[in-house]
């Protein structure tokens, strides 16, 4: 101890840090970072007949479609302007088709075919079978919605991580997450968490098969 006294009161003479304060202002932030985690926000879809958490760092937002049944907005990284982008939406078609979609709405930039480029995984969550697919590149926005025409906008280096999930109790469901890669990289973890929460809540109980439902 008597040799740490002078040595806190030079650092105090010439304007260094003081190894205690600057401890307490280590234990400071980590109490910062704590209040600032939000709870997870749970959300249903499907009239209520899937249900999900979302991250709590991502933001609630109106959908920009009416055939939209949830988005919500993720926080742009650190340099990227654009914040991320998720929607579910409930959907129809073939499954190949769809994702073939997705590979269209995207260039690469040495002019190879997207589809050589993009992940493609097929899963199960809670029993309902989920195609996974994340692609980069050139993403060709449609900032009215993909069906409601209009020039689309070539954005550079985004990365879209998207499922759609085949469900018995609401048909296909569809998963979008996009916008710039720095932004989609820091919270792919929280997308991948937000599709493993899924969960079928209807019906909502086991009954007799013989009693019909109201």
């Amino acid at each position: 101890m008597s040799k740490l006294l002078p040595t806190l009161y030079i650092a105090a003479r010439i304007g260094l840090p003081c190894p205690a304060v600057a401890e307490d202002k280590k234990e400071e932030k980590k109490e910062e970072k704590k209040e600032e985690k939000k709870e997870p926000t749970s959300f249903t879809v499907a009239d209520g007949k899937l249900a999900f958490k979302a991250t709590g760092a991502w933001k609630k937002k109106t959908p920009k479609s009416n055939i939209i049944e949830v988005e919500f907005e993720a926080p742009a990284a650190k340099g990227d302007e654009i914040a991320g982008r998720l929607t579910i939406m409930g959907a129809g078609g073939d499954i190949k088709a769809n994702i073939d979609r997705w590979y269209g709405q995207f260039l690469q930039p040495d002019g190879s075919d997207t589809k050589e480029k993009a992940k493609v995984e097929k899963t199960n969550i809670g029993g309902n079978t989920v195609h996974m697919v994340d692609i980069g590149g050139i993403y060709k926005d449609s900032p009215a919605g993909p069906f409601a025409g209009g020039k689309s906008v070539n954005r550079d280096n985004y990365r879209l991580l998207a499922a759609i999930i085949e469900t018995k109790a609401a048909g296909n469901y569809f998963v979008k997450f996009y916008g710039p890669k720095a932004t989609i990289g820091e919270t792919a973890t929280a997308f991948k968490d937000m599709l493993q929460s899924l969960r079928v809540t209807w019906p909502s109980r086991v009954r007799d098969p013989s009693t019909p439902f109201p």
